[in-house]
């Protein structure tokens, strides 16, 4: 099993980035799928989730109207698309996968970070003029 988080780098305040995290080893169609960065010296932290079905997607509060959360089941790989970009996005960049149980349990799951069944290495993404 492995998540593979790609797409970060350097990037101007008000850029744009994609992270994608393509997954192997299981088919993310019965997942909740979420994620998650830590900035230096701070913890980890909920970014956002999508549901199973898709039709569900929560953010921070931090990253609302700037972020979008999307997945391709075709393609085993999920993305975040990261607009109007800020100093404090600086961070490493997490993805994780949760198997699917309701709606409500799964996103409550990813805003916890509790009990979530896969992780991937993280991506930097850095925020800079």
């Amino acid at each position: 099993v492995q998540l593979q988080a790609s797409g970060g780098g350097l990037v101007q305040p008000g850029g744009s980035l994609r992270l994608s995290c393509a997954v192997s080893g299981f088919y993310i169609n019965n997942y909740s799928l979420g994620w998650f960065r830590q900035a230096p010296g701070k913890e980890r932290e909920f970014v956002a989730a999508i549901s199973k079905s898709g039709n569900t997607r929560n953010y921070a509060d931090s990253v609302k109207g700037r972020f979008t959360i999307v997945r391709d089941d075709d393609k085993n790989t999920f993305y975040l698309e990261m607009n109007s970009l800020k100093p404090e996005d600086t961070a490493v960049y997490y993805c994780a996968a949760v198997l699917a149980r309701t709606t409500a349990q799964a996103m409550s799951l990813m805003q916890k970070q509790a009990d979530l069944d896969y992780w991937g290495k993280g991506t930097l993404v850095t925020v800079s003029s």
